[in-house]
């Protein structure tokens, strides 16, 4: 009995002599629960599902979890894992590199054989772009083409969309065809505003071309409905664009894209164009072919992966991502570059964070598939990986992910709450999915990293980044 009391004491001077800073941290921890409890007893989860976990970087103590080993749809959450691959096994250097060659022989400024311009999956490359090959093609002194134009586009394999992508999402800007030459996101950009009453609103394209054409049936009216539509004839694959609907006489200028179909084709063109416009005589076909041996270079343009990182997180940019995906494939597994192969990468990269990657199923690099399942604890993973083993490239990796009420997809985000200018995260949301994952400094200064992914519910998004919002709100103010 003697040493049954001995043992009560030992416990209860253990529980006095408790740090308070400790004692504090326990009713902080224990307080954050019931709130974020109290969060999901809204009858919107009865139906919907929500996964969470949640980490004191510092501490490395877990200050929520839930549902965080089930398997999620994460949407453009899987730009975290693509965009982490990258910088990992690509590295901020990394060079996509747009070529142009010819062959045969230049006589009298006339180059008596062909042009090939070879795609190495710049996803950012513009019709701006074009100037810089075309001045090494002037220094050639070339002025006259006698022969053709070909697409080397034969680093990447021949399908234009990734697994899964829905047929239905043509012919919108996020789901954009798929090549190892891209020009402009392989969109047109349509920018509209009204003029007079009953006439045709005012519509400027960029980039122009006549590779596609342009039909304006969209009115200035009193009021805007129905609303402007931008449309494409996609179901027979033809770039026939539309723009129909009304335009209230009093909106602001509003811009909207649209993607195009074949845009190794659509390079072809808008690199024609340019020759004319530089009184380069050119009157041969436009075709794909592969880059002969002994071929010369005439010029080049590069953009670092370093370029393309902030708007592929910032801006949740599906090509950028989804050319991540090649450029890792054709580094690691050469051409033709498959998205298979790139996968293998973030395989890898989800190894090193201390999972199996065999656990999930990844099938592209933007997370436009359904088909793609993660959990929330693998996310989480991730970022702890970054955060703790590569902090050179956490940096770079945290200045890319979009800020709350500042930029990016979360520049209306969390504006007037504690978490404005402070969480970075990810955001991610396709039919019926919504995830947020990144960030956060605490009211004490602490790190926490976190990822917040609900799914299958039949209201609008923003109804589930409310509860979202309404949890990072509570990290932000976490002691």
């Amino acid at each position: 009995m003697k040493n049954f009391f001995t043992f009560l004491l030992i416990i209860f001077s253990a529980a006095v002599i408790l740090p308070q800073s400790h004692r504090e941290s326990n009713v902080y921890l224990t307080s954050l629960h019931k709130r974020i409890n109290k969060i999901l007893s809204d009858p919107f989860f009865t139906s919907s599902q929500i996964a969470i976990d949640v980490i004191d970087l510092k501490t490395k103590r877990t200050l929520y979890h839930k549902n965080e080993k089930v398997l999620f749809r994460p949407a453009s959450n899987l730009k975290i894992l693509t965009s982490a691959a990258g910088l990992l096994f690509l590295g901020p250097d990394y060079e996509f590199t747009t070529k142009l060659y010819h062959t045969g022989q230049i006589k009298n400024s006339t180059l008596f054989g062909d042009l090939y311009i070879v795609g190495g999956f710049d996803p950012i490359f513009s019709v701006d772009d074009l100037d810089t090959l075309l001045i090494g093609l002037e220094q050639t002194g070339i002025k006259k083409i006698t022969g053709n134009i070909y697409a080397d586009v034969s680093a990447k394999d021949s399908l234009f969309w990734g697994s899964g992508w829905m047929w239905d999402d043509d012919p919108s800007s996020d789901a954009p065809y798929l090549s190892a030459l891209n020009i402009n996101e392989n969109v047109v950009k349509v920018i509209y505003s009204p003029t007079q009453v009953g006439f045709p609103i005012k519509v400027t394209l960029i980039p122009k071309s006549n590779y596609y054409t342009f039909n304006n049936d969209a009115v200035t009216s009193i009021s805007d409905s129905p609303k402007v539509k931008l449309d494409r004839n996609w179901l027979a694959r033809k770039n026939n664009i539309t723009l129909s609907g009304n335009l209230s006489y009093s909106a602001e200028p509003d811009t909207d894209e649209i993607n195009i179909y074949d845009p190794t084709k659509y390079f072809l063109n808008l690199f024609k164009q340019k020759l004319s416009e530089n009184h380069i005589t050119f009157t041969g076909l436009e075709d794909t072919l592969t880059l002969p041996a002994g071929a010369n270079l005439i010029g080049l343009y590069k953009h670092s992966y370093a370029d393309i990182l902030n708007p592929l997180n910032k801006e949740s940019d599906n090509l950028d991502a989804e050319m991540t995906l090649y450029a890792l494939a054709e580094k690691y597994y050469g051409k033709p570059a498959t998205a298979i192969n790139g996968i293998k990468m973030i395989d890898s990269l989800i190894t090193l964070a201390g999972f199996d990657p065999s656990d999930y199923r990844i099938v592209d690099g933007s997370g436009v598939s359904h088909y793609n399942l993660i959990s929330a604890e693998l996310i989480l993973g991730v970022l702890k990986y970054l955060y703790y083993e590569k902090p050179q490239l956490f940096k770079q990796f945290y200045d890319s992910l979009p800020i709350a009420g500042s930029d990016g997809t979360l520049d209306n985000r969390m504006t007037d709450t504690p978490a404005q200018n402070n969480l970075r995260a990810k955001t991610g949301t396709i039919s019926g999915v919504s995830c947020l994952s990144g960030y956060i400094k605490a009211r004490n200064g602490q790190d926490i990293a976190f990822s917040v992914m609900v799914q299958n519910y039949v209201t609008k998004a923003k109804v589930a980044r409310v509860f979202i919002d309404e949890i990072c709100d509570l990290l932000a103010r976490y002691k």
